[in-house]
């Protein structure tokens, strides 16, 4: 059974740094695209962060992000842990919101919900001001 089980979310101060975790089972890790997602109340999901299957690039893995994160926001992966991560800083309030990884067949990377075929349960962050 495929499961991913996000952990990492709290209540930080603006200015503040978090790092989520997601960690995979049940799946051959290394071969799946990865993704971080997050949903506001009353919002739709929003992308935030992907990262492709290792091997697709001879170089480092394909990673793509969200204007709105990219200078604050840092995804990464650890085959051997079967875990992706997503490193924060920088948070602000509107950073609030549950934030869900989800894991692709495919190698990827992929911005849009609809290419995932698993989805964690969420942790939820929440920033003060």
């Amino acid at each position: 059974q495929v499961q991913l089980v996000e952990s990492g979310g709290g209540l930080v101060q603006a200015g503040g740094s978090l790092r989520l975790s997601c960690a995979a089972s049940g799946l051959t890790f290394s071969s799946y695209s990865m993704g971080w997602f997050r949903q506001a109340p009353g919002k739709e999901r929003e992308f935030l962060a992907t990262i492709s299957a290792t091997g697709l690039s001879v170089d480092a893995d394909i990673t793509k992000y969200a204007d709105s994160v990219e200078d604050r926001f840092t995804i990464s992966r650890d085959n051997a842990r079967t875990t992706v991560y997503l490193q924060m800083i920088s948070l602000k309030p509107e950073d609030t919101a549950i934030y869900y990884c989800a894991a692709s067949r495919r190698g990827g990377p992929y911005t849009w919900p609809s290419r995932y075929d698993v989805w964690g349960q969420g942790t939820q962050v929440t920033i003060s001001s």
